[in-house]
């Protein structure tokens, strides 16, 4: 949330004087970037005391539904909706079964997003957040200072399944977000819930500093606990030369290749982890090497995997991730459509998302004539350090794949696809490096859903 016209005491309304210094610190240190934004956590002293009882409930909550056996909580949620959100409220009560209440998708949220809102929001707090995507249906989702605060909660769990509890507090920096575009949101805050540990967001980009070795100079001086981030701001990272370690990295926004992973791991030395999150519903799930999927991380979300007839796939099938429940109370989400597809497993003591893949799959047409699927793609490149790549087939067959790890990775690249593939023409490029989204498989040919 942007407040550029708001005074520090509005922003931060539980600020002491160490957190103030904090925010000078972060704010006028020798080598800082220049920040170009303003944002605050907003809290207030009652919502601070709330998010952290929240937080101690989330680490403890079991995650212990199945599709067959959904959570308790489901019915009376969704009657709930029904009654106190516009959209649903004007459809009458809610179906006698769950499964009978048509799903929605971004399109829907996008086309007017006040009847996804519920009645019970707090006009007076609420915040707003523009959301582009790669779908074309911006999004100006509704939200609040504790919702946003909130999101800590699933971090925290997602950061101890890997043994890691945050330890910073007073007059140390807890977390610093990282990003690498041309045009980037950044700013300072503090985190009320770690004893206004120090938060920043700032853009890797040599354009935001004043020398481009002020990035690591800055990073090596506040000593963050934890660096967020994705492919693209991880690899630029990798170049900079920073000495401190920090207890871990949290990627988030892009797949995230093996390759990729074991260098960020290598040079850092902590986990990595791979972060299924979204502007509509906050950390859903963290990739899990042990279990070979990402564990799901709200014990307040209920997830399906639906087909385009808004079925259930069947045990072990592939399908659309479509979100019930949530932490947002301003938009409570039933039966949301994300995009997004995998199968999932309830054969263990929690469920897990397999075969996790952003968006649609696509299929694309070898030299012999043999169909391959994306996911195909994306295993072969696992052992390269690619940060981000799209790839499209023409309607003749020519495949063009434009990408971010630099000219050395051209060959793999090629020999890669060359050996999927077969010889059909190929054309291997670089991304432009203009911050935008994209989608990342594409196809001109008839019928390439895969």
């Amino acid at each position: 949330m942007m407040d550029a016209e708001a005074t520090d005491e509005q922003r931060y309304p539980t600020l002491s004087a160490e957190g103030r210094q904090m925010l000078q610190r972060l704010r006028e240190h020798p080598h800082a970037p220049l920040y170009r934004n303003q944002s605050g956590n907003r809290l207030l002293a009652d919502e601070v005391a709330k998010v952290r009882a929240f937080e101690d409930a989330v680490q403890s909550a079991s995650i212990d539904w199945t599709q067959d056996r959904p959570p308790a909580w489901l019915s009376d949620f969704a009657a709930q909706i029904f009654r106190a959100v516009p959209h649903y409220r004007a459809l009458g009560s809610a179906p006698a079964s769950f499964e009978d209440i048509a799903s929605v998708s971004r399109a829907d949220l996008s086309a007017d997003i006040a009847a996804f809102v519920a009645d019970s929001a707090p006009l007076d707090r609420m915040m707003n957040f523009r959301t582009s995507g790669t779908s074309g249906h911006p999004l100006l989702l509704a939200s609040h200072p504790v919702v946003a605060a909130s999101y800590l909660a699933f971090h925290k769990r997602a950061l101890r399944r890997f043994g890691i509890t945050l330890l910073a507090g007073a007059g140390e920096v807890g977390v610093v977000l990282l990003g690498m575009q041309r045009k980037c949101f950044t700013y300072v805050s503090v985190t009320p819930t770690m004893n206004e540990a120090g938060l920043a967001k700032i853009n890797l980009h040599p354009d935001d500093w004043r020398e481009p070795a002020d990035r690591a100079l800055y990073l090596n001086d506040l000593r963050p606990e934890v660096l967020a981030g994705d492919p693209i701001s991880f690899t630029e990272l990798l170049t900079l030369g920073m000495t401190w370690k920090p207890r871990a990295l949290l990627c988030t926004s892009m797949a995230l290749l093996p390759g990729l992973r074991t260098r960020l791991e290598s040079t850092f030395e902590c986990p990595v982890l791979d972060l299924y999150s979204m502007n509509e519903a906050g950390p859903i799930a963290v990739f899990d090497p042990a279990v070979g999927g990402h564990v799901l991380l709200q014990n307040r979300m209920f997830v399906e995997i639906l087909d385009e007839n808004d079925r259930r796939a069947p045990a072990g099938g592939r399908g659309e991730i479509t979100l019930t429940g949530g932490f947002n109370f301003c938009l409570p989400l039933l039966r949301y459509r994300t995009g997004d597809f995998a199968s999932l497993d309830c054969s263990g003591p929690e469920p897990v998302l397999l075969g996790f893949s952003g968006r649609p799959p696509v299929r694309y047409r070898s030299a012999d004539g043999a169909w391959l699927n994306n996911i195909e793609v994306t295993h072969a490149f696992r052992n390269l350090a690619l940060p981000q790549w799209s790839m499209h087939q023409a309607a003749d067959g020519a495949i063009t794949l434009l990408h971010a790890g630099g000219a050395s990775a051209e060959d793999d690249i090629r020999s890669i696809l060359e050996r999927l593939f077969g010889p059909v023409p190929l054309r291997i490029g670089a991304l432009p490096a203009d911050g935008d989204k994209f989608v990342q498989y594409t196809s001109d040919l008839a019928d390439p859903a895969a």
